[in-house]
């Protein structure tokens, strides 16, 4: 049974970090493509960012970059979104995602299948 399960979330100031883990299991991680997603109070889903298979190359919405990195270890299984600079528009409850066919260099290129139930990051004073 595939099981995608995030953490790391929380209530954080504006300009402050989150670290956001998804633990990965049931199906050969470092064979697909991974992908966050978030969504906001009241507003629909949000891609973020994503990362290929094996961790080559990397994605992020332009609103993203330079503020968020994407990261993976297919050793310990583990999707990672480093979240620096964080604003309260980043408020949002955050998923991650894996993509529906395997070894796709860019990520949702098929869309994805399995979603995680999701980590809330609020982010206010």
């Amino acid at each position: 049974e595939v099981q995608l399960v995030e953490s790391g979330g929380g209530l954080v100031q504006p300009g402050g970090s989150l670290r956001l883990s998804c633990a990965a299991s049931g199906f050969t991680f470092d064979d697909y493509a991974m992908s966050w997603v978030r969504q906001a109070p009241g507003k629909g889903l949000e891609w973020v960012s994503g990362i290929s298979w094996n961790g080559g190359s990397t994605y992020y919405a332009e609103f993203m970059k330079g503020r968020f990195t994407i990261s993976r270890d297919n050793v310990q299984n583990t999707l990672y979104l480093q979240m620096n600079s964080l604003k309260s528009e980043d408020t949002a409850v955050y998923y991650c995602a894996k993509d529906t066919a395997s070894r796709t260099e860019v990520p949702g290129t098929d869309g994805m299948d399995y979603w995680g139930k999701g980590t809330l990051v609020t982010v206010s004073s």
